[in-house]
């Protein structure tokens, strides 16, 4: 399960990626939304403070939870506290390029990775040329009315 520190990472992109503009908290979840669905992984994204006032854009956000914050605390103050509450916190990856919150994964054994390092995987993976799907019939062959008619079809009698 990945924790993401979503306003670190959002800030990353915008330092790795000079045409990446303005890339809003929604879009950043459907890219990720994405890439986990390519790995077949879970992830959960926190953002500091309460979000934008209609949350309905998340909804269809699949493999991703989206929170926030909220008033009185931070994104950091969540993670820290989600290490600390997991019970198996070694199957956890901590993804924030923030001291505190990389320390706070070491001292419980959950895997932490950089912002940058995590955002060029997203990267790399959403970029592979995934490999196209053969039909069956490639490797088990026509069953025998197909064969006739395409023997018919192209002139050939039986």
């Amino acid at each position: 399960m990945f924790i993401i520190d979503g306003h670190n990472l959002l800030h990353t992109i915008v330092k790795l990626e000079e045409d990446s503009g303005a890339i809003s908290d929604l879009g950043l979840c459907r890219i990720l939304s994405r890439y986990f669905t390519l790995t077949s992984e879970k992830g959960e994204i926190i953002f500091d403070g309460t979000g934008p006032p209609d949350k309905s854009g998340f909804d269809n956000i699949r493999n991703l939870e989206v929170s926030f914050a909220g008033l009185g605390t931070d994104t950091d103050t969540v993670i820290e506290d989600k290490i600390s509450a997991s019970t198996a916190p070694k199957g956890l990856t901590i993804v924030s390029s923030d001291r505190r919150l990389r320390s706070a994964a070491r001292k419980r054994k959950a895997t932490s990775i950089k912002s940058d390092v995590f955002w060029n995987d997203v990267q790399k993976q959403l970029s592979r040329k995934r490999p196209i799907k053969e039909p069956t019939e490639k490797r088990q062959g026509l069953n025998e009315g197909e064969t006739e008619k395409w023997l018919e079809f192209f002139g050939f009698e039986q």
